[in-house]
């Protein structure tokens, strides 16, 4: 029997207090960044590149200019690239409520089209970020049904939260030593291979990395939130390498009962290693999937006069779902994705 419709008048009467609430937490969220002086901006979706992280996927466009030939654009991923051109401009901390776009990303807890709560602060450590985003969830929280909750598992917003790197979380949940890996291909898959897990011989050293990671995750976010910090540089493709240890990156992500629900920077503003770094991933890309996307040059140019910033891209449909306490992320999207 195929499903009914998100249409059918059963079907929005169950889903109707999960979109209200929606409503609540994002009316809450937006008052929470005007009363730090935000400014909201709306970021348009069509872009040179949907951006060019490896794993990402982008939804190809065909703009037809008049009297011009036919060019593709992409429904973007994020709406980085074009924030940091506005950081450029002059504007110093903005916020966009962005519609984006992921192909082939569909589960309880995907949606390929969603929405992305992306802020900057220019002049701002990676730590302020760090603190807003702390300051969201436990606003998401109050808004919500009492504490963030995902399959059995609970979270209170309001609890200080673990701060974890990840060479911590390496060592407490995965028994492995990661600066000893650093870099070390055969080195950490061996380490890969004796706790249990698979390791192919055309695995980089970021597919080892991430193999441990997604066991990681799991335990994060357990019973308070968990910021893991401190990633490896070349697993941090937009952030600036930290000052006093230029191995590790100023990137750091937030979890609640095992899910993530935000990845946040100390933004890279050096434009020839952004260009390195993001070639290596295209190049990346071309290798697993047979496809590349360009490089939006604009974006490049842009970075020479971008101020030093923090930013933070937060899944806003994952930390209104479990404010809620719900179970799909389709109840508090309107009108979910036909795939």
């Amino acid at each position: 029997m195929e499903p009914r419709p998100f249409w059918h008048t059963d079907i929005h009467a169950d889903r109707r207090p999960f979109l209200l609430g929606r409503g609540r937490i994002k009316a809450a969220l937006r008052g929470w960044f005007a009363g730090e002086g935000f400014t909201e901006v709306e970021c348009g979706a069509v872009q040179v590149s949907p951006g060019n992280e490896t794993h990402l996927h982008g939804f190809p466009v065909t703009w037809r200019p008049e009297g011009g030939a036919e060019q593709t654009l992409y429904l973007h991923t994020s709406p980085e690239f074009a924030a940091k051109k506005l950081l450029a401009a002059g504007e110093t901390q903005i916020v966009d409520f962005a519609r984006v776009w992921r192909n082939g990303e569909q589960s309880p807890l995907h949606s390929p089209e969603f929405t992305m709560v992306e802020w900057y602060r220019a002049h701002a450590d990676w730590t302020a970020v760090i603190a807003d985003t702390l300051a969201l969830a436990r606003t998401a929280q109050a808004a919500g049904n009492g504490l963030l909750s995902w399959r059995g598992r609970t979270c209170d917003a309001m609890a200080e939260p673990e701060m974890i790197s990840c060479e911590q979380a390496f060592a407490v949940h995965a028994g492995i030593d990661l600066a000893a890996c650093l870099d070390k291909r055969d080195a950490l898959a061996a380490e890969v291979a004796r706790i249990g897990l698979d390791v192919r011989a055309d695995d980089t050293w970021s597919d080892l990395f991430s193999k441990v990671i997604v066991t990681i995750e799991p335990k994060l976010g357990d019973g308070r939130l968990s910021f893991l910090t401190h990633y490896p540089v070349c697993e941090a493709a937009l952030a600036r390498p930290c000052p006093d240890d230029p191995r590790w990156a100023e990137r750091f992500e937030a979890y609640a009962c095992g899910v993530e629900l935000a990845n946040g920077f100390g933004e890279l503003t050096d434009a020839a290693e952004q260009r390195r770094r993001l070639n290596a991933d295209m190049d990346e890309k071309q290798r697993l999937y047979g496809r590349r996307y360009p490089i939006d040059e604009d974006f490049i140019a842009a970075l020479d006069q971008m101020p030093p910033a923090s930013g933070v891209a937060l899944g806003f449909d994952r930390l209104a779902l479990l404010a809620l306490g719900g179970t799909d992320i389709r109840q508090v999207i309107w009108t979910p994705f036909p795939g």
